[in-house]
C-alpha cells in the first residue's frame, strides 16, 4: 500500500525532485503505518475494489452534503437577518436504519456539518440530534443522507 501512497503522491505533487520522492517516501511509510496500526484497517486490492464499487454514491453523497450546507446555511443567513430573531430550538431523538458504525457516524458527522443542526450523541442506532428551528429538524429521519448511506451499505456487502 506504501507504493500506491507514493505514486498518489507523486502524481498529486506534479514534479519530481530528491526533496520530493524523500518527502513522500517518508509520508507513504507513515500513513501506512497509521492506517494499519492505528486506524486498524487493512486496505487491500480487493478492499479497494469494494470501495471503487461506491465511488459513484460517494461523490453524489458529497455533492448533496454540499448542496444541504449551502441551502442551510441560506436559511441561517434568512434566520438570522430578520428584524426579530425568532428561534425555536429543539432536541429531536431518532433511530437510523444504518446498520454499520462507520455509516452511522457519517450520518451524524453529515446533520452537524449542516448549519442549524448538530449531534448530541450517537449511541447504538439512535441519534440526538439539537436544532436551532423545528425546520430545521424536519426531515432528519429517513433523509436522503440515510437513503444514500444505506445504498453504499448495501452495495459494499453485496
Amino acid at each position: 500500500m506504501s507504493l500506491v501512497y507514493f505514486l498518489l503522491w507523486l502524481i498529486f505533487n506534479g514534479r519530481i525532485t530528491i526533496e520530493v520522492v524523500i518527502a513522500g517516501v517518508i509520508a507513504s511509510i507513515a500513513l501506512d503505518f497509521f492506517v494499519k496500526r492505528v486506524m486498524k484497517m487493512n486496505l487491500t486490492a480487493s478492499n479497494l475494489f469494494r470501495v471503487a464499487k461506491i465511488l459513484p454514491d460517494i461523490i453524489l453523497y458529497a455533492v448533496m452534503l454540499l448542496i444541504e450546507i449551502i441551502r442551510a446555511n441560506f436559511s441561517i443567513i434568512k434566520l438570522v437577518s430578520a428584524p426579530q430573531i425568532e428561534v425555536e430550538p429543539c432536541l429531536v431523538k431518532f433511530k437510523t436504519p444504518l446498520k454499520t458504525e462507520a455509516a452511522r457516524v457519517a450520518l451524524a458527522n453529515s446533520i452537524t456539518l449542516t448549519p442549524g443542526t448538530i449531534t448530541v450523541s450517537l449511541n447504538g442506532d439512535e441519534l440526538l440530534v439539537h436544532a436551532l428551528n423545528h425546520d430545521f429538524a424536519d426531515g432528519l429521519e429517513g433523509s436522503m443522507f440515510e437513503r444514500l448511506l444505506a445504498r453504499m451499505e448495501m452495495r459494499l456487502h453485496a
